[in-house]
């Protein structure tokens, strides 16, 4: 801590210009949505609820001077009003007509904000149905040359730039789930990554291609599906090289939402877990995605992995060494962006005995993700203005699977993602640390 000098708010660079917002998958629900969202509010039409950025709060100083102002207020984030919306979709629909299709918001949202929406229309987007087998767009980049293809992702970022004046930019991707991947030789380290986009690998997905093009750009990038994309070793090292922040992956929205807060709880009061069964049905485009089986191992595998780094069977094997966890998701075309998750949870208590609990989630998709994508877009645009690069563990609370680096484990325990978030927050703009509200009240300090 000594080496490192504590930030202090003046002297973290003020978010100066236009910040462009550039998304893969611009014309789907939630990126529509998002947009959506964020133009009703700068109008005075809505509220940002659900942004952490946006309406929560942080605790500063000590028990007899603390304040608590909002985040907004305390970090120098960008304003609403300077993101500029762009980006690629494999349909040609503007961002009005694409809402419309997605049927997320009704009329008397959307209508008001028509003027804005009709303005964002999509690039043609890198797209190669091997990696995506439910969608089939003609809106797309010809010909299947990955170099040609990182090129004109480069070429487009740079037209957006000098079109809208933007002084920098944060590439989040919203696209679909691609089919499983597993780190292969090509995505082991940079050198190896270049000579397999350079051979045509076809163990490189397109959204690989957008973080390099991204990275090669001087643009931050944020991996919102359970793709293999910014987490293999290859594109780590491109992030390092070029002081990128890259985050991800999977937003946290629906069901895992729910088993990151109730998870915590069964293991803070020590009952047991003897199976935990999670089902759900979706009627979106995602869901159409994942009706694949190749795309919903990618899901699934993404989905799986929280109970066991919140339980630490390892430490607990009377409590949760055997317990059965099961994720199934059903395509439902009539749902549509209502997602219904569903859990049925079996757990013991003293001397063994069964309980259950039973949750029925009834969400919407695409309202959970929206203000997600607002904070990370703002947050990582902290990252680089502040000069911090690769991986940012402390956007993990946003995410199923967050980033980690190497030798360490991920942290899924909500509650604790969200104090390391706002430690980072504290630690950044040179206030103390907090680890436990009011401790010093219950030691009779000051």
């Amino acid at each position: 801590m000594e080496e490192r000098q504590l930030k202090r708010k003046e002297q973290i660079p003020s978010p100066k210009g236009k910040l462009g917002v550039l998304i893969p998958g611009v014309g789907g629900a939630v990126s529509t949505t998002f947009m959506a969202g964020v133009e009703a509010i700068r109008r005075g039409l809505a509220e940002p609820i659900g942004s952490l950025t946006q309406m929560g709060t942080i605790r500063l100083g000590k028990r007899d001077e603390y304040r608590i102002p909002r985040i907004k207020d305390f970090v120098p984030l960008a304003s609403l009003e300077d993101l500029v919306f762009g980006g690629w979709d494999i349909y040609e629909a503007n961002a009005y007509e694409a809402a419309s299709f997605a049927k997320v918001l009704q009329r008397d949202h959307l209508d008001p904000i028509k003027d804005f929406l009709e303005t964002i229309r999509p690039m043609p987007a890198v797209f190669d149905r091997r990696f995506v087998k439910n969608l089939d767009g003609n809106h797309v980049k010809p010909g299947t040359d990955l170099r040609a293809h990182v090129e004109a992702v480069k070429e487009d970022i740079a037209r957006f730039k000098e079109e809208n004046g933007l002084d920098r930019c944060v590439m989040i991707w919203c696209g679909s789930t691609e089919v499983h991947l597993k780190p292969e030789e090509p995505h082991l380290s940079l050198e190896a990554f270049q000579k397999a986009v350079d051979a045509n690998d076809p163990r490189i997905a397109p959204s690989m291609l957008y973080a390099l093009a991204a990275l090669e750009s001087g643009i931050p990038y944020i991996n919102g599906a359970p793709n293999l994309t910014v987490d293999i070793p290859a594109l780590v090292e491109l992030a390092r090289e070029k002081h990128m922040p890259i985050a991800g992956k999977d937003f946290k929205t629906g069901q895992t939402l729910m088993k990151t807060i109730l998870a915590p709880g069964l293991k803070a009061r020590m009952l047991g877990l003897e199976g935990w069964y999670s089902t759900n049905i979706l009627g979106n485009r995602d869901g159409l995605v994942l009706d694949d089986k190749d795309s919903f191992k990618t899901k699934e595998e993404s989905k799986l992995s929280v109970l066991e780094y919140i339980l630490q069977p390892q430490l607990y094997p009377n409590l949760y060494k055997n317990y059965y966890h099961k994720v199934t998701i059903n395509y439902y075309p009539p749902r549509g962006d209502n997602k219904e998750g569903w859990d049925c949870i079996d757990i013991f208590g003293w001397l063994g005995y069964p309980m259950q609990i039973k949750v029925d989630f009834q969400c919407r998709d695409s309202i959970l993700a929206a203000p997600i994508c607002l904070d990370l877009v703002l947050f990582t645009d902290l990252a680089q203005r502040i000069g911090l690069h690769g991986i940012q563990e402390w956007l993990s609370f946003y995410f199923k699977s967050p980033m980690h680096k190497e030798g360490l484990y991920p942290e899924h325990d909500l509650f604790i993602q969200l104090m390391k978030l706002k430690n980072t927050l504290r630690y950044l703009m040179g206030e103390e640390q907090i680890t436990h509200f009011g401790l010093d009240y219950y030691l009779g300090e000051k």
